[in-house]
């Protein structure tokens, strides 16, 4: 499903913070490489919405930090994306376009370059369109300490989809998608409260707020990242939230960054 709205738009507010990751990684004499890794790359570049005109996309835009990454990660699950993004970008050794599944590429082909025993480190970006991302993911990143994560979290997807207020109504199918993203399906506790009506219990559906927040607690509580500053939600031209965007993290330091850059597009009611 493809929404309305490129997820994309979500690391503007980010754009400062793969470069301030590359030069600390850069600083840190024991740290052999850092990874860049963009698990739904697109063909790395879009159309402007006010202008018309073609603006490279965050793929793009990476491979222009300096100090460079030791390596890039760029994958699509399309095909005609993931050439477009070769044909863009051209030859270079230390750029690595992946087509096929996210999922699958991250935990078999990636993240054994990252390894922390390697003294390696990586900085990842899930931003899909829906809500695609296997909960291994996540867990496995804050397992090995060495990755760190921006992740947006579909919460129009969610509520389109499964997080109904009549939750007997949710396909099984779509009920399934939501573990797999939630890592098993306690996310009906989260989703749902159940409150005395006038003859019976009723169960009431939690607002976008309270199951971000659920969500935030699994990244601490269940896969063990040390630092998951609350996440900011990203809206729509009508103030809709579309996803919410986190920062998942072992490292103290760039918890507390992007805590400040979060705070300070919050204050200002960024969509």
């Amino acid at each position: 499903m493809q929404l309305g709205i490129g997820p994309k738009s979500s690391l503007i507010l980010s754009r400062s913070t793969p470069a301030a990751y590359s030069i600390i990684m850069n600083r840190q004499k024991a740290i052999k490489e850092h990874l860049y890794i963009d698990a739904f790359a697109g063909a790395g570049q879009h159309i402007s919405r006010k202008s018309g005109d073609f603006v490279a996309g965050s793929p793009l835009n990476a491979l222009l930090i300096k100090p460079l990454f030791s390596e890039f990660h760029l994958i699509d699950l399309d095909g005609n994306r993931a050439a477009e993004l070769q044909r863009l970008i051209g030859p270079r050794k230390d750029v690595f376009i992946h087509e096929g599944d996210a999922n699958d590429i991250l935990l078999n082909r990636i993240f054994s370059r990252c390894r922390w025993e390697d003294f390696r480190r990586a900085l990842c970006l899930l931003d899909p369109y829906a809500l695609t991302v296997d909960w291994k993911v996540l867990e496995t990143a804050a397992k090995m300490r060495s990755v760190e994560v921006f992740y947006n979290f579909m919460i129009m997807d969610a509520n389109m989809n499964v997080l109904w207020r009549d939750p007997e109504r949710v396909t099984a199918v779509q009920a399934a998608r939501m573990d797999k993203v939630w890592g098993d399906g306690s996310w009906r506790q989260a989703a749902y409260r159940k409150e005395r009506g006038l003859f019976e219990e009723i169960e009431e559906k939690a607002d976008n707020e309270t199951i971000a927040d659920a969500f935030r607690g699994r990244l601490k509580e269940v896969a063990g990242f040390s630092y998951v500053p609350k996440p900011l939600p990203m809206r729509n031209e009508r103030g809709a939230v579309i996803y919410y965007l986190f920062f998942a993290s072992h490292n103290k330091t760039g918890g507390h960054i992007v805590e400040d850059i979060f705070n300070k597009y919050r204050s200002r009611g960024m969509r």
